[in-house]
């Protein structure tokens, strides 16, 4: 889906929050920040729209949306994200790994939901002049990190099955400990046997919200029967294994091959 040039004269603007947390406030929630829980004090949005592209790219205080109960993506799901993180350097800098990576399949995850494709310079700096902004958020402890969510929906007001018109981009900064409780040194899997997430010609490549949430009911027979996470089989024959649940799963063999999915 092609759209106007994003232009100078559209250029990230800087709105502070009036509000933010106080520093002995947010020292408090670093300490054991868990992770998804602890939010910053900004976010960054862009707006799309059919006639004027890419416009509106701003770095704003985080605050709640307020949107239409028939904006489509209430209805269609024409919703996609990422997810990567930023780090605390030794020498007190910041510093992502491979962000091109995450800006090439959410390009890829849009083009698979006939949304727009956000230019790689427009998702990389909207991600790194967040970092910059809420730099303090990330915590010092081992394994601290700033976990980052890019993410875009249709936001046209319509019913009616077709592409949305217009659509908002946003990323929210969140401040995150380890993502397994106690640090996971094993994770138990559970192989399941009836529910497939992805098959030939269909939207498992894509990183939308409609994959994760078809994934919940085997990720609760995983916990239901003691298991951490869940390994998805293919959807033809049920024998071959395709992904594990929260991450890369990898098979060492007796001559030190190594093979993933």
């Amino acid at each position: 889906m092609s759209a106007p040039a994003f232009t100078p004269s559209s250029a990230f603007r800087h709105e502070p929050n009036a509000t933010p947390v106080e520093a002995n406030e947010r020292a408090k929630r670093l300490i054991d920040p868990g992770f998804g829980r602890v939010f910053t004090d900004h976010m960054a949005m862009i707006r799309y729209s059919e006639t004027e592209g890419w416009h509106d790219a701003r770095i704003t205080a985080r605050a709640p949306l307020t949107i239409d109960p028939a904006s489509s993506v209430l209805h269609y799901a024409q919703e996609i994200f990422e997810g990567m993180k930023a780090y605390r350097l030794a020498d007190g800098g910041t510093a992502l790994f491979r962000p091109e990576a995450n800006a090439r399949r959410f390009q890829d995850s849009a083009r698979r939901l006939a949304m727009p494709e956000l230019p790689t310079e427009l998702f990389l700096e909207s991600v790194e002049r967040l970092v910059k902004t809420d730099a303090n958020w990330i915590p010092e402890s081992d394994g601290g990190a700033l976990y980052l969510r890019p993410f875009m929906f249709a936001s046209e007001v319509f019913l009616g099955v077709k592409p949305s018109a217009e659509y908002l981009y946003m990323v929210l900064a969140s401040s995150v400990g380890a993502y397994f409780k106690g640090g996971a040194p094993t994770v138990s899997i559970w192989v399941s046997q009836q529910y497939t997430r992805a098959a030939q010609g269909g939207t498992g490549a894509a990183k939308c919200g409609g994959n994760y949430a078809a994934s919940l009911l085997a990720q609760s027979e995983a916990i239901r029967n003691g298991c951490d996470q869940v390994v998805f089989l293919d959807a033809a024959e049920r024998r071959w294994v395709e992904e594990l649940g929260g991450m890369n799963i990898f098979f060492v063999f007796d001559d030190g091959s190594m093979a993933t999915p």
